[in-house]
């Protein structure tokens, strides 16, 4: 009796801590989502706190006009799905026989992945490679040096490491190769660990800002954060095609919010899609190294 009490005081006492931490984090969203329409004297006279004030759209209405964004958004959108579908693909091309007791060089190969998500290259000898490939002011480098990561390629090998052997047995009996068995038994088994990894790979690939930054010079191969960034420090850029601001219902603040929300919201529309299969997958892929 006295353990059941103790325990629901603690889990009240959580829920109350997690209800906490929720609302100190969506506090800043909502902040932003109401200046984004707000009008620029209620954003001016600093009226604005968590509900927009004399609402209105003109200023998402200027943002989806702009080609440029659009521009961006498209290319983020692109190479974040091209990203993801080789990132999921690579993965589990490596962490399949990783996963096998019988591949001799197994333990090796995981020391080296083990090395490098502990130890990151160093930015000077790491631009240097990326240039030397060929990738400098390149879209690709967008995508390529996304396609592996050592902590996703642990959770899927673990994730594998627990499959059916005797499934897999069966399977060989019947004449099923590796790939066969890869693709046609294992994968589709496997929905839980491949949505967690696609949200981890997608939100890196949608949200990715020092690589374009660092390897990309062309404005027309600038993703949709390095976009908004140009919006956020240049009010050239933001204002473009504007001749007055007299005329108009917003300013550079509710603008800027408008695009940051702007660049959130597909992220938050996919994420409620995957989360059944979010904290599945992240728990099978923690049970055993």
């Amino acid at each position: 009796m006295f353990e059941a009490r103790r325990e629901k005081i603690f889990v009240f006492g959580i829920t109350i801590v997690l209800i906490l931490f929720s609302i100190i984090a969506l506090v800043p969203l909502l902040s932003v989502i109401a200046t984004s329409f707000s009008s620029k004297s209620a954003v001016d006279m600093n009226l604005v706190t968590l509900w927009p004030k004399q609402f209105t759209l003109d200023s998402w209405g200027y943002i989806i006009d702009r080609p440029d964004l659009w521009k961006s958004f498209f290319l983020t959108l692109v190479t974040t799905l091209i990203g993801t579908a080789l990132a999921l693909l690579m993965t589990a091309l490596l962490a399949y026989p990783l996963s096998k007791p019988e591949f001799r060089w197994g333990s090796v190969i995981m020391i080296g992945v083990v090395v490098a998500m502990i130890f990151k290259a160093p930015i000077v000898p790491y631009f240097l490679t990326v240039r030397a490939i060929g990738l400098y002011d390149n879209p690709l480098v967008l995508i390529i040096p996304h396609i592996l990561n050592p902590f996703n390629l642990i959770i899927m090998r673990t994730f594998f490491k627990q499959f059916s052997k005797e499934l897999e047995e069966a399977a060989f009996l019947e004449g099923c190769g590796y790939f066969r068995m890869l693709f046609q038994m294992v994968l589709p088994l496997s929905k839980a660990v491949l949505a967690t990894l696609a949200l981890f790979y997608g939100v890196v690939l949608w949200n990715q800002f020092q690589h374009p930054l660092f390897f990309l010079q062309n404005p027309d191969w600038f993703p949709l954060q390095i976009k908004i960034r140009q919006f956020i420090t240049d009010d050239n850029v933001i204002l473009a095609g504007v001749t007055s601001m007299i005329d108009q219902n917003y300013n550079e603040r509710t603008l800027r919010a408008a695009t940051v929300i702007f660049a959130i919201v597909p992220i938050i529309m996919v994420y409620p899609f995957l989360q059944k299969y979010f904290v599945k997958g992240a728990m099978i892929g923690s049970v055993k190294g």
